[in-house]
C-alpha cells in the first residue's frame, strides 16, 4: 500500500539528511515493515527537523486507517514519526 503523509505531521530525530530512495522501517501499532519513501517533486534531500509531505510504498500490505500514527525506525531506533493522511491503493 501507499501512504500520503501531510507536511508538519512527520517529525524527525535523525542527525543526517536522507534522500529519495530512503527505505526505513515503519512501525504501525505492533507491525514493523519496510517502506520506500517518495519525496515531493523538487525535493532532493530532507534535513533533520524538516516537515514534509511524502508518499510511502510498503513492501507488503498492512491493515491501517487514515489518522493512524506511526514511527519511522532505522537500525532499531526511532528516527521520526508521522500520521497517515491518506491511503493510496
Amino acid at each position: 500500500g501507499r501512504l500520503g503523509i501531510p507536511p508538519g505531521s512527520a517529525t524527525a530525530t535523525r542527525h543526517t539528511p536522507f534522500f529519495k530512495g530512503y527505505r526505513p522501517q515503519f512501525y504501525f501499532r505492533t507491525t514493523d515493515i519496510t517502506g520506500a519513501v517518495q519525496l515531493p517533486e523538487g525535493v532532493e534531500m530532507v534535513m533533520p527537523g524538516d516537515n514534509i509531505k511524502m508518499v510511502v510504498t510498503l513492501i507488503n500490505p498492512v491493515a491501517m486507517d487514515e489518522g493512524l500514527r506511526f514511527a519511522i525506525r532505522e537500525g532499531g531506533r526511532t528516527v521520526g514519526a508521522g500520521v497517515v493522511a491518506k491511503i493510496i491503493k
